[in-house]
């Protein structure tokens, strides 16, 4: 690749150079007698070296009246300066740019190897096990039990008409979405799993919003009064 891009500015500054050498000749003279390129540089106030550099295929101590030279102007000889120097400068900063480009290169590549991965966050089981999840919650936990009192017309079941049990969690859907899988900690109840939970969110209630849940516990309505209002910490699962 640089030699490729050191190919174009070679390329770019002959074409410079030959436009200059273009514009170099911009007019013409007929030499009359005793005419020499030192009489038309002085002439013409173009620097004798120039003169001869436009007419290198005619012999200086043979010119003959009528012969036509070229007489490159003072503005041409600039120009062709300038294009130099504008042939110099395109192909420093090409050379430079393409030395900078690996650096570049190396930095970013450094950079993204450097980037720690991001570690999945767990939560750990009494027994050692530990469940991945996505987000936690800290809500005001209430006790509800199998009772008729407690479920209306629909009797001991869910919102999706399963039979209550064990880890079965009322929710906001607004905050919890129905279906999650959760882990639950914080809670003290004779009839719960000690120190944490498995649970699923199952069921609502008229009672259970924002950030309350509503715990299902085996017993009766009197034993799960004691839960009262526990804060626990919820772990939506992924």
């Amino acid at each position: 690749m640089k030699k490729q891009l050191i190919s174009c500015a070679a390329i770019a500054l002959t074409a410079l150079l030959a436009a200059g050498s273009a514009q170099a000749a911009e007019q013409t003279h007929t030499i009359q007698n005793n005419d020499t390129f030192w009489k038309l540089s002085q002439f013409y106030k173009v620097p004798l070296a120039d003169v001869l550099g436009a007419n290198a295929t005619l012999d200086p101590l043979n010119l003959q009246p009528g012969m036509v030279v070229n007489i490159p102007s003072q503005g041409a000889i600039t120009a062709k300066a300038d294009e130099l120097q504008s042939a110099k400068m395109i192909s420093a900063d090409i050379q430079q740019s393409e030395s900078a480009k690996p650096q570049a290169t190396k930095s970013q590549a450094a950079a993204k190897e450097e980037a720690p991965k991001p570690e999945a966050k767990t939560v750990t089981a009494p027994n050692g096990e530990k469940h991945v999840y996505a987000k936690k919650l800290q809500l005001k936990a209430t006790a509800y039990t199998a009772a008729a009192s407690e479920n209306g017309k629909w009797g001991a079941v869910d919102y999706f008409g399963n039979k209550l049990k064990v880890g079965t969690i009322a929710v906001d859907p607004d905050i919890i979405p129905l279906g999650s899988k959760l882990y639950i900690t914080g809670y003290q109840y004779p009839g719960l799993p000690e120190g944490g939970m498995l649970a699923t969110a199952l069921d609502m209630g008229g009672a259970i919003k924002d950030n309350r849940i509503d715990i299902f516990v085996p017993g009766s309505t009197q034993q799960a009064s004691k839960f009262g209002f526990q804060n626990v910490n919820v772990y939506v699962l992924k």
